[in-house]
């Protein structure tokens, strides 16, 4: 499987990315591999977040048509934002179900519980419409994996204001072929052990570094990491490779960078739009 991160900008679009938007993509040579047959043979796409100026750089990497999942980590705008779009191009594009791709017509749509009643304010909804026809929307149940082709999604709760969850993903490795390969995604957190436990020995850990050590210490606890705190989250969860992102127009990204590794010693980056990273 791959990661594509299309959006990697902290709480806002910046001037180079969107806000969180990331794409896991499992080609069809991989998913037969993984013992798929029939019609499940074929390219799988989950997006991980859709935060506000995603929608548009995803169709970059893949058409939303063929989008067989959306997971969210929360509800707030920068990752949830453009599903108000991701709305208007399932129930108007005109080739939509005019071709029968083996998708199913109703989008499934996992995350927190009220992820449906935000949507449709974020959207405008009248009372009495749904984005049913649209947007299959499903409460994520802590702990509790969710099946989508080749890949397994396990959401974790995470220490942020409002219901939150990492997502650990499990698919097939694009690298070591015949075996599986582990993504963890933090969404956004604070430093917590519920972090560290799910992000346990995880291939590429991708994880936020919305603050900087010294300069946001007057913010309460619970709401982001610093590239320390993420460092710290990614030697205690024994992790081969970690990736910040969330990193906020106004901060320095080489600030993160050499705060996470002050204290893990493994490979370490600072996402930017439009990489591929293979797991």
């Amino acid at each position: 499987m791959r990661l594509v991160t299309v959006g990697v900008s902290g709480s806002f679009p910046g001037p180079a990315s969107p806000a969180s938007t990331y794409l896991v993509h499992v080609p069809a040579s991989e998913a037969e591999a993984a013992g798929a047959t029939g019609d499940d043979v074929r390219d799988w796409n989950v997006v991980l977040d859709l935060g506000n100026g995603g929608l548009g750089a995803l169709q970059r990497h893949v058409d939303p048509l063929d989008l067989d999942a959306v997971a969210l980590s929360h509800l707030h705008p920068d990752h949830c934002a453009d599903l108000s779009g991701l709305y208007v191009y399932l129930r108007y594009h005109p080739q939509r179900g005019a071709v029968s791709t083996g998708r199913d017509t109703h989008l499934p749509v996992y995350g927190p519980r009220a992820t449906a009643e935000r949507a449709g304010a974020m959207y405008g909804l009248e009372p009495g419409e749904s984005m049913a026809g649209e947007l299959d929307v499903r409460a994520w149940r802590p702990g509790v994996p969710v099946r989508v082709g080749p890949l397994e999604l396990e959401p974790f709760e995470v220490f942020h204001p409002v219901e939150a969850y990492g997502i650990r993903v499990t698919g097939p490795s694009s690298v070591r072929p015949g075996e599986r390969a582990t993504l963890v995604y933090s969404g956004d957190t604070d430093l917590c052990d519920g972090l560290v436990a799910g992000a346990a020995g995880a291939d590429l850990f991708l994880c936020e570094a919305g603050f900087q050590e010294g300069r946001d210490d007057r913010v309460e606890p619970g709401i982001h990491l610093t590239g320390r705190r993420a460092g710290k989250a990614a030697a205690e969860a024994g992790v081969r490779r970690l990736l910040l992102t969330h990193v906020a127009a106004w901060s320095d990204p080489q600030v993160s960078l050499a705060e996470a590794r002050e204290v893990y010693d493994g490979p370490v980056a600072v996402a930017a739009p439009g990489e591929v990273h293979e797991l």
